[in-house]
């Protein structure tokens, strides 16, 4: 059975495991009525549409009605 040789330090641990648990960023793309930043496969919050559907109004507009 395979046996260490020596100790590992904390310092030597953390820095081999500190990249593993980094948060990606996520990909934004444009939305292509408005141009609003937004999350891939997910409705547009400024303007509520959604591969060219319409879903509701956007909130600027309920407030104005």
């Amino acid at each position: 059975m395979a046996v260490p040789k020596r100790k590992t330090s904390k310092a030597r641990r953390d820095k081999r495991r500190n990249s593993h648990w980094k948060l990606a960023t996520p990909g934004l793309v444009a939305c292509p009525k408005c141009g609003a930043f937004r999350l891939p496969h997910r409705m547009c919050s400024s303007c509520m549409t959604y591969n060219g559907h319409t879903f509701g109004q956007p909130e600027a507009q309920q407030k104005q009605q």
